[in-house]
Order: C-alpha cells, then sequence, then structure tokens
C-alpha cells in the first residue's frame, strides 16, 4: 500500500523540466497613502501610486474620482479603492440637529428637528419636528439642513 502511494506521489510530482507559472501582471494603481477611518473624506492627496496585480487593481478609483467621498469603513495603507469602499459625504448624520425648510412661492417656514437617519446631498432621511413631535421625510439641503416639498 505504502508503495502504491509513493509511486502515486512520484508522478505527480513535477520533473525539473516543468515551467514555472507565469508571473502576475502589475499594473500602477492609485492606493491609500495612509489609513482612512470610517467617516473620513478623501481627498486626492490621501493617493500614492503602486504596483498592484490585474486581480488587485481591478475597479479601483482613481484620486480624482474618490476625492469628496466618504469612507463607508476603516480603508488600509496601500489598499486599491473601490466603489464599495465609499459612499456620499453625510451632510446629516443620526441623531444630530437639523434645522427643517418648507419654502412654497414666497412662504418660507424654519423648524429645528432632529435626524432619525442619515444622507447625503439629495438624499431622502427621517427627521423629528422638535415643535410637533412629528416625524417627516425630508431631502438633505446642506450640512445640518434638510427641507420638506410642498405638494
Amino acid at each position: 500500500m505504502r508503495l502504491a502511494l509513493l509511486a502515486a506521489l512520484a508522478v505527480a510530482a513535477p520533473s525539473n523540466g516543468a515551467s514555472a507559472p507565469p508571473a502576475p501582471t502589475l499594473a500602477e494603481t492609485p492606493v491609500l497613502g495612509r489609513f482612512v477611518d470610517k467617516g473620513e473624506l478623501l481627498s486626492a492627496s490621501d493617493f500614492a501610486s503602486a504596483a498592484l496585480t490585474m486581480a488587485q487593481a481591478r475597479d479601483a478609483l482613481t484620486p480624482s474620482q474618490a476625492a469628496g467621498m466618504e469612507a463607508a469603513r476603516r480603508l488600509n495603507a496601500g489598499s486599491a479603492v473601490r466603489r464599495s469602499d465609499l459612499i456620499k459625504a453625510q451632510l446629516v448624520r443620526r441623531g444630530e440637529a437639523v434645522s427643517i425648510a418648507l419654502r412654497s412661492g414666497g412662504l418660507s417656514i424654519v423648524s429645528e428637528g432632529r435626524a432619525l437617519s442619515g444622507g447625503g446631498l439629495g438624499d431622502l432621511v427621517r427627521v423629528v419636528s422638535l415643535s410637533t413631535k412629528r416625524t417627516l421625510d425630508a431631502t438633505v439641503d446642506g450640512s445640518g439642513s434638510v427641507r420638506l416639498s410642498a405638494h
């Protein structure tokens, strides 16, 4: 039995004449030059260049594509950044005080509220009005401000 196993291993072992697998093709790719914590905004200056395999470089964003976006999770230095690693910059965060505005023609009503969810510019978020205690759906208009649409 041992002899049969040794014979099978000898047949399966590569011979000295076997060629080595080809070296992976490398591509210069934008990578992070530092660690980025969740919630940090990225800028073009956060990037460096490194030679990565084609598989590692696949779908990597350029510094200009990633600039102004926010890290969805902690990102390691030396890693390529992909669309799934980033989210729109959060202008309203859950639990944050917000200014709720309703504008219709010349009429403008502004009230204070609290965000129940977070979002970036143009995102729909849930807020609660502090004066009426009603929960509303509003659109993020800027940093700490949302707007209601008048129907």
